[in-house]
């Protein structure tokens, strides 16, 4: 099929990942921050400019430059290799043998096919086999992987994937509920509908396993 606008529109409002990785191109790092808000404060005053706007007015004399250091410092962060968090890890020394899971961990992520807002909450568990992460690593992770242009299902497997690698063991599951603001505040206009997506991998795929964690969670998430 050609790639025509109908097809492109097509990918994204029905929110179509094409890639189980970011999409990121060799070259994305090549620029340093500073340079990259300097470009985008260019091109949101070419935005604004065409929609209009009066950029001489003191609300918006400033928008250009805040727009474009939130995209590079703040919710495109997650994109910088090294803004990655250290998965520090310790033996299990008290020899934990059950389930761990953190509940309703914020979620602030974008959607990658009209850069509008995820928000909502994730839902992490893992059994140690010999290994433990700090609490505070399984949020720091979640951050890391929303704060970039995202698709839910992609987010859900990267963070499962982060955590298997830290810990050494594919005992880690994570389901996601979460707005789509894409939805909610355009197309369909459905304020009230959320996502959930979810990733078992090793004893999370038992039966048995994913009832007791989907137990823990209800899926009570409030927004």
């Amino acid at each position: 099929m050609a790639h025509t606008d109908d097809f492109q529109d097509e990918i994204g409002n029905n929110h179509i990942a094409t890639n189980a990785k970011n999409p990121v191109r060799k070259d994305a790092f090549d620029l340093t921050d500073d340079q990259k808000i300097a470009s985008i404060k260019k091109d949101v005053e070419n935005i604004l400019n065409t929609l209009g706007m009066d950029l001489t007015d003191d609300s918006l004399s400033g928008t250009p430059n805040r727009v474009a250091k939130m995209f590079v410092k703040e919710i495109f962060g997650g994109l910088n290799p090294n803004k990655k968090p250290s998965s520090s890890t310790f033996d299990n020394n008290y020899k934990y043998g059950e389930m761990l899971v953190e509940k309703n961990i914020v979620v602030y992520s974008t959607c990658e096919h009209h850069l509008l807002p995820i928000v909502g909450r994730a839902h992490v568990a893992y059994i140690s086999n010999g290994t433990v992460i700090g609490l505070s690593k399984m949020n720091r992770i979640v951050e890391y992987y929303s704060k970039r242009p995202q698709v839910q299902e992609r987010l859900t497997m990267q963070i499962v994937q982060e955590l298997q690698i830290a810990l050494g063991t594919d005992d880690v599951a994570c389901v996601i509920d979460a707005k789509h603001l894409c939805v909610n505040s355009r197309g369909i206009k459905d304020i009230e509908s959320s996502t959930v997506t979810s990733e078992f991998g090793g004893k999370f795929k038992n039966l048995e396993t994913k009832r007791e964690f989907l137990d823990y969670i209800k899926l009570e998430t409030k927004f």
